[in-house]
């Protein structure tokens, strides 16, 4: 049986064309991708991605344990910080990529530390059991994934549009900060920009009976900005554009974030963690194959699997990840090939069983942001 988030019966009344993701019940489309799209690079749209989950890590060695299974440096989080980080595998895979955020002191008791780590839907339970196993410190889980909402309103207008709803100044909350505070007359509201679109905006975590109340607020306080609800189907677009990247389509247990492109959040001289010694042998020895970017020359999209091929035929990769980008007009998409293939211009064919696609290797991301 399907799970189902707060908002679910929300939703079916706004006509969203709802599917399974992750074991959710969840809202693909409420209108169709390109205007949903489009709201959120030009104006606001909001998500519902209560689907996320959500544990505390709490205790004098908190910072010890997150440190061990992720892959970044959550000792140099401040309070009020986020980063954007990965579990790494024993094998020097990635068992999901997640958010750690350093709370406030109030949410734990003195001399203690807490983080809250934010996890993909899919990986619930695999990422609960995989941290518990690694569990070797003075410090406690709580899975808080199940009473935990999670809205995320996105676009340029958002700040502008949100800031009646509370007292916290939304303009001084910088990209990957977070403020505790009451958000449409609810009390401790996490309040975060750590957006996956590329346009901006916050995230609001609220226990799941506020939820419903607070998006109403939010539809009403948007009003007059155009705020439209916005389904999964476009956050796959928008995060594509930016070349971020997605559990399960880019990076999986076998992908290392070395060759993910992901050497910025692996902090190898920050002391032993898990698969260290395996990062720290890449980044020395080089990797054979990268995740890279492309645009396709013609009018076909690439779709997970399809081979990618050199100019002669040959299979060297797959992609990972491919749409018609809406804000480009043009298919892109992002694979894994060797670094013979990697560079900025190199020609590569798509191989979609019917037709070679020609394509080209670009930087990432796509879409740049108008600031």
């Amino acid at each position: 049986m399907l799970k189902t988030t707060p908002l679910t019966a929300t939703h079916a009344e706004l006509g969203a064309k709802m599917a399974e993701f992750a074991g959710y019940n969840m809202p693909i489309i409420y209108s169709n991708i390109q205007e949903e799209h489009n709201i959120v690079r030009n104006a606001i749209g909001m998500f519902d991605v209560s689907h996320m989950g959500e544990f505390i890590v709490r205790g004098k060695e908190a910072v010890d344990l997150v440190n061990w299974v992720t892959s970044n440096n959550a000792a140099k989080l401040e309070i009020g910080q986020a980063q954007y980080s990965c579990l790494p595998n024993e094998q020097g895979g990635i068992v999901d990529d997640l958010l750690v955020y350093r709370l406030p002191q109030d949410m734990c008791a003195e001399g203690e530390q807490a983080f809250l780590l934010v996890v993909n839907a899919s990986n619930i339970d695999k990422d609960w059991a995989w941290i518990n196993l690694n569990n070797k410190f003075d410090t406690r889980l709580i899975n808080i994934s199940d009473e935990t909402g999670l809205l995320a309103i996105q676009g340029p207008k958002t700040t502008e549009a949100l800031q009646s709803l509370t007292s916290v100044d939304l303009s001084a909350i910088k990209y990957y900060h977070f403020e505790k505070g009451t958000f449409a007359g609810v009390d401790n509201v996490i309040i975060s920009a750590t957006g996956y679109t590329g346009s901006g905006g916050f995230e609001i975590y609220a226990d799941n009976q506020q939820l419903p109340a607070i998006w109403d607020a939010i539809m009403e306080a948007g009003k007059p900005y155009g705020i439209l609800p916005v389904g999964l189907g476009a956050r796959d677009t928008l995060r594509l554009e930016m070349g971020f990247c997605l559990y399960g389509n880019d990076i999986d247990d076998t992908t290392s974030p070395i060759e993910a492109g992901l050497g910025w959040i692996t902090k190898t001289k920050k002391g032993p963690f898990i698969s260290q010694p395996h990062f720290a042998a890449q980044r020395e020895q080089g990797v054979d194959n990268k995740l890279v970017g492309f645009y396709v020359h013609d009018r076909r999209v690439p779709r997970q699997g399809y081979l990618i091929c050199d100019e002669s035929g040959n299979p060297i990769g797959r992609v990972t990840s491919g749409t018609q980008s809406p804000s480009l007009d043009k298919p892109i998409g992002m694979g894994y090939v060797p670094l013979a293939y990697a560079a900025k211009g190199s020609k590569i064919q798509i191989d979609t069983g019917r037709k070679m696609l020609e394509a080209e290797v670009t930087s990432l991301p796509f879409y740049q942001p108008v600031s």
